[in-house]
């Protein structure tokens, strides 16, 4: 920063005022005054012992020396100890020293540092309250489309069917109890036409298939399917299941014909084909803990399997193929395999 500066013998000190004494000055690697002294007196006593082997006279013997010598050693050497135990002492002061002022550096940078958390925290408050607000939304509008796997959604908030196509459906079921009548003279309903209702109509705009699908609501057995599909829609529409997302394998048509007939089991199995994994996981579970969702699908699948025994007897293998690509038909083989009937 500017305006700051640090001497080169001292090292700042964040917990105080007090700069930190360098460890590589004259107390940690270099030799002090008393260590000088120590040497000084160490070669001076060496130079008079040689000196006085060297230069003591011939015929003097060590003997009468002894008693000066002996009282020297007992001068100096109390003296040598205290020397050495003041240079321990003094040592000992200048660690304490040293520690005293490391735990004060240390404590310096543990406030510095939960001053500066504390200043990061309250600036990232907001923005991360706002974050854990706008999560908790998203969680809340995906928690009913999430389940073993994911499968994107590319519209979940559309309806199953267009909501004109779902008021034409209620409207001619109403009627068909008291209109039983005109159904007799009614001409039989053309295969195309059956299976164009079947997937119901795709936009508001789709005049075809809310043609077809009037003309299907003439028919009883054709009125009753259509209605079993449209609630069966509607619920699995509820849970985030659109027949228009899945993309189910495709069964040939001699497939369909022996499930016409009667065959069940593993010998209809390609019918249940339908990978997707979310769909069928929430569709089974909507299944064990929804008693309405679960005798609808079920009155839907006995609706499909009545009206498709009927329909294979006159229809071709391209008409069969046409209608196991409606949305009714991959309805049926989503709640079919969930049911357990292809196994």
């Amino acid at each position: 920063m500017t305006g700051s500066s640090s001497s080169p013998g001292s090292t700042p000190n964040p917990g105080g005022n007090r700069p930190l004494r360098r460890l590589d000055g004259p107390a940690g690697n270099g030799l002090g005054g008393a260590e000088l002294a120590a040497i000084a007196l160490g070669a001076l006593w060496l130079l008079a012992a040689v000196g006085f082997f060297v230069f003591a006279p011939p015929d003097s013997g060590l003997s009468q020396w002894a008693d000066l010598i002996t009282g020297v050693l007992a001068l100096v050497l109390p003296l040598a100890m205290l020397w050495v135990a003041a240079s321990a002492a003094r040592s000992a002061r200048v660690m304490r020293e040293e520690s005293e002022q490391l735990q004060a550096a240390i404590d310096g940078l543990r406030q510095t540092y939960q001053a500066q958390s504390q200043q990061h925290a309250a600036v990232a408050e907001p923005s991360m309250a706002k974050r854990l607000e706008e999560i908790a939304e998203a969680t809340r509008k995906t928690e009913t489309a999430l389940a073993t796997f994911h499968t994107s959604r590319r519209d979940p908030v559309r309806p199953a069917i267009p909501a004109e196509a779902a008021e034409l459906a209620a409207a001619e079921q109403g009627s068909l109890a008291l209109g039983t009548q005109a159904e007799d003279a009614a001409p039989p309903l053309p295969a195309e036409h059956f299976i164009r209702a079947l997937n119901f109509p795709e936009t508001a705009e789709d005049q075809d298939g809310f043609a077809a699908l009037r003309a299907a609501l003439q028919d009883r057995k054709a009125a009753q399917v259509i209605q079993a599909a449209q609630d069966v829609l509607t619920l699995l529409s509820q849970d985030g299941i659109y027949m228009d997302d899945l993309r189910p394998d495709m069964a040939r048509p001699e497939i369909w014909r022996q499930f016409a007939q009667g065959a069940r089991g593993r010998a209809v199995a390609p019918l249940g084909g339908v990978r997707d994994r979310t769909s069928l996981a929430l569709t089974a579970a909507r299944m064990k803990q929804d008693p309405i969702f679960r005798d609808a699908a079920h009155h839907f699948l006995r609706r499909f399997d009545q009206m498709f025994a009927e329909f294979e007897a006159e229809a071709t293998d391209g008409e069969i193929s046409a209608l196991g690509n409606t949305r009714t038909a991959r309805a049926f083989m989503l709640l079919g395999r969930v049911a357990g009937t292809f196994d």
